[in-house]
């Protein structure tokens, strides 16, 4: 394998899981709208599968929600896309260093890799060179028959790794957020959770 993986910064607009997933899938970075109905499709088609006690809210709520543009996707959204491409999706955590890999039960061919710092997902590629334009990008990687990536996977761990050392994430228990509407400041996910909940504010800046 020739060249150096790079992380392919996404826009920071709640809608960056799927955009990253759209630029590693397709090299587009303004998919989530077509994504969020494929994803609201796939529940709405199977509400067995995708019930109340599996979404954690009504499968038509849970339908109606992911489609708002200002709504976060995590795995329950990982795990649909990945069969809807029919790649694997390796997620990289920052923080933990740990890899969430999403269809691996299903022995697809392909995989394509993210990376998450605590609230936000960007892409992971491999490019010739440290500048080089994003068309040169590879995304789409083969599985191996040992079912891994072969050395690409190591170098993916070794760039988390670092990024890790250099702090690069968000310490979503500990952080503090302010809101972008009323500027009342809470600490840590669940504050901002429950704030969420009680005003229905969702603009929440982080700040030291």
């Amino acid at each position: 394998m020739e060249g150096i993986i790079v992380r392919r910064v996404i826009p920071s607009d709640n809608s960056c899981l799927f955009n990253a997933v759209g630029y590693v899938m397709d090299h587009d970075k303004n998919k989530a709208s077509e994504l969020r109905q494929v994803i609201a499709a796939t529940v709405s088609s199977d509400p067995v599968k995708y019930s109340e006690a599996f979404l954690e809210k009504p499968n038509d709520v849970y339908c109606s929600w992911i489609l708002d543009s200002e709504k976060w996707g995590g795995a329950i959204e990982l795990s649909i896309l990945a069969n809807y491409y029919e790649r694997e999706i390796a997620a990289y955590d920052i923080q933990t260093t740990r890899c969430d890999l999403y269809g691996q039960d299903r022995n697809f061919s392909e995989r394509v890799m993210l990376i998450y710092d605590g609230l936000h997902y960007d892409a992971l590629a491999i490019t010739p060179f440290e500048v080089a334009p994003e068309e040169f990008d590879q995304t789409i990687f083969s599985v191996r028959s040992d079912r891994t990536l072969g050395p690409i996977e190591g170098i993916a761990q070794d760039f988390v790794n670092k990024q890790h050392s250099q702090r690069k994430f968000t310490d979503t228990a500990n952080f503090t957020l302010r809101c972008g509407v009323c500027q009342i400041g809470v600490k840590g996910q669940k504050e901002a959770a429950e704030h969420a909940r009680q005003t229905n504010h969702t603009n929440f800046q982080e700040f030291k």
